[in-house]
């Protein structure tokens, strides 16, 4: 029987959040994220836990007053197709309201996941500088090649 529980990150959850983040990355897939930011941000992050195994987490990041970022979005790859990213995306989105953040954007390479859950594609170059402000370390910058969506919950 499944039982999927969507809940707030904790500590003994960084290792398997790396391992999902690192996955990905290896791939060319994501960003790779160095534990330390992870454990910097972990109040940020949102898991999935199936039978208590973790098998998808992401965060929501503050911008500014009026936009916030979807990051790091990750699901086991024996677990996706299941609906459990959209389920994230959703609850991101839930606390994004709460918070009363009118905006969310992604910078990704899943364009297509996040239009399904309601996005809308723009040009990176309408996105405030602050966006960019992590950009510089990256090792693909100035060559990135996420696209930019952004969601309206006003």
């Amino acid at each position: 029987m499944r039982l999927l529980k969507i809940r707030k990150a904790r500590l003994s959850d960084v290792e398997a959040i790396h391992g999902l983040i690192s996955y990905y990355a290896e791939r060319d897939l994501m960003l790779a994220r160095p534990r330390a930011v992870l454990y910097e941000a972990l109040r940020e992050f949102t898991v999935a836990e199936e039978n208590g195994r973790l098998v998808a987490a992401g965060s929501l990041h503050i911008i500014w007053e009026d936009l916030g970022e979807i990051r790091a979005l990750a699901v086991h790859p024996s677990y996706t197709l299941q609906g459990i990213g959209r389920t994230l995306v959703k609850a991101f989105l839930a606390e994004a309201r709460e918070l009363e953040l009118p905006r969310v954007f992604a910078l990704t390479y899943q364009e297509g996941f996040f239009i399904k859950c309601g996005f809308s594609p723009i040009p990176k170059e309408e996105l405030p500088q602050k966006v960019w402000k992590e950009c510089i370390n990256c090792p693909k910058f100035p060559k990135c090649e996420e696209t930019a969506v952004i969601i309206d919950l006003k």
